[in-house]
């Protein structure tokens, strides 16, 4: 089975190599848990090399987003909508309901032979559309067939009631019917407060049967770890503009510079800004995680 890289540090090799080309993703997480910074950093991996990028937004306006989005370190975002490859469907304020029964064919049809990474963000709202159950199974599994006809999907889903046991009753249909289902839990209720991810399910693949610690660093996005560890006393005395040298002189000869322009600006923005931010990660740790991710390691 293909698999496509997930774009966030750490998360391949716990999904069995990435995410299967062509299936479906349902990222599930609170509020502040990191689910539009998991699902932008998808999106970017992709246009990094090469593949194009569709967002679906029911939610935040696409100027919001992509403000965020640069602020989080994906500076070029701007440049992949100006030439076409990354496309924003803004869905906010209107029936997605009537989008899909209407026009998701003509959009599929579109779209077809472009084998497009696809964000929708969040799919909660198509749900509390529905009246009752079935038509929340039949109007959700119509959309992920439709869009993985094209490409490799990825939707968010919120989590409320603040227990994060995975016990919110409309997020029973969506894990049933995806492919894939990573749930990322936040809370502030512990101090430094605590964030974990864990892998629910992944068809055709082997996956981590345990809940990983993971962080959110401006200019880095999420990082996954791969064991429990106080992140904020790690790497303080670690000089990182040298430690990036080592490993790169370590790799043979010219293999950093055949990676593509976009994804050696990638890494160098990444470790700028952990040299921004030496206390909130392991450095280490996240330098090996960046090269794993760019095939580097």
């Amino acid at each position: 089975m293909k698999k496509l890289s997930t774009g966030v540090y750490g998360l391949n090799d716990l999904m069995g190599g990435g995410i299967n080309i062509n299936s479906t993703t349902v990222l599930i997480g609170s509020s502040g848990a990191g689910k539009t910074t998991l699902a932008t950093q998808y999106l970017r991996r992709g246009l990094e090399k090469g593949e194009d990028g569709i967002f679906i937004t029911l939610d935040e306006a696409p100027k919001q987003l992509l403000k965020e989005a640069m602020a989080m370190g994906w500076e070029d975002a701007k440049d992949y909508l100006d030439n076409g490859s990354f496309v924003f469907v803004d869905a906010g304020g209107k029936q997605f309901t009537d989008f899909i029964r209407h026009e998701l064919a003509d959009f599929v049809r579109e779209w077809e032979g472009h084998e497009a990474r696809i964000v929708i963000d969040p799919l909660t709202p198509v749900l509390w559309s529905m009246t009752t159950k079935y038509e929340q199974r039949e109007i959700v599994s119509f959309l992920l067939r439709e869009t993985r006809k094209i490409g490799t999907v990825l939707c968010t889903l919120e989590e409320h009631g603040g227990k994060g046991d995975l016990s919110s009753p409309e997020i029973a249909i969506p894990m049933y019917l995806a492919d894939n289902v990573v749930h990322i839990r936040y809370t502030t209720r512990e101090s430094p407060e605590s964030r974990e991810l864990k892998i629910i399910k992944t068809r055709m693949s082997p996956h981590s049967r345990f809940s990983h610690p993971y962080t959110i660093t401006q200019g880095v996005g999420i990082v996954v770890h791969g064991e429990e560890k106080n992140v904020d006393e790690k790497g303080a005395d670690v000089n990182v503009q040298k430690l990036f040298r080592g490993m790169v002189e370590e790799l043979p000869k010219g293999k950093f510079n055949a990676l593509k322009p976009a994804e050696r600006k990638n890494i160098s923005r990444a470790v700028k800004a952990m040299a921004d931010n030496p206390n909130k990660v392991d450095l280490e740790e996240v330098m090996r995680l960046v090269f794993h991710e760019y095939g580097l390691l």
